[in-house]
Formats: structure tokens, sequence, C-alpha cells
């Protein structure tokens, strides 16, 4: 894909651009519109795009965002951690990939931190956010 933007008008009318303007025009093509702005401490439900063979299905993922990480549009990923029967999962996943066919804010949890990894070490009552009721 990057190949089909490197050619002499390309290069020509990008000449005077600086590195990080370059990278910039080149990513605004990749990033997805309709994603809303997460934050830590959300409530989301993701729906994966899964192929299995010739179908291709949705896969619901639905937890809370542990962690957000990323500078640029196309380096977001979010951290986001579920209880499954007695074991907790964690999955990461970039915001804009064409893998991820929408995210829903379901609820929000006061947190006052980017990262808030300790919860995995907590159990019982220790391990409880307050929500925010909107």
């Amino acid at each position: 894909m990057i190949c089909s933007f490197l050619n002499k008008n390309f290069i020509f009318k990008y000449k005077k651009m600086s590195n990080s303007e370059l990278i910039k025009s080149v990513q605004s093509g990749f990033v997805q519109e309709n994603r809303p702005e997460i934050k830590t401490g959300f409530e989301i439900e993701v729906y994966l795009k899964v192929k299995e063979g010739n179908k291709e299905r949705l896969q619901r993922f639905r937890g809370i965002v542990i962690k957000t990480a990323g500078k640029t549009a196309l380096e977001k990923t979010i951290t986001v951690r579920k209880k499954v029967w007695a074991f907790w999962v964690e999955k990461i996943f970039a915001i804009h990939s064409p893998t991820i066919d929408k995210i829903e804010v379901l609820g929000e949890f006061k947190v006052r931190r980017k990262s808030i990894k300790f919860i995995r070490e907590l159990t019982g009552k220790a391990a409880r956010l307050k929500q925010i009721k909107k």
C-alpha cells in the first residue's frame, strides 16, 4: 500500500514537508472516523470481524479498559479486561484496526490514572470501581 504513494508526483508534492508531517499525511488515510474517544475506566464492547473460511462473523468482547497507549492516531491501543468464568482475560486492541467493526461505550468508572493495571492483584471489595452515573 505504501508503494502506491511513492510515485514522482508524491515525492515532488511532499518534498518540502517535515518527516512528522509526511507521516501524518500518509496515516490520515487509514484512520477510522467513527471511533469514540476512549479513556481508562470505560466499560466497552468491541465488535471484532472474524473470518472463518469463506464466512465472516462478528465476535463481541465486553470489558473494562485498564490501559490506553499510543501517541499518534494509528498507534492508539487499549487493553480491555473481562472475567470469563473464574479467570480474567485481557486483550489489546488497536483502535483504528480494520478488523474492529465498532466500539460501544456502555458505562464509565471513576479512575484517576492512565493505567489501572494494579487492579490485577486486587480481589473482592478492594477490586471494585465506583460507577459514574449519567
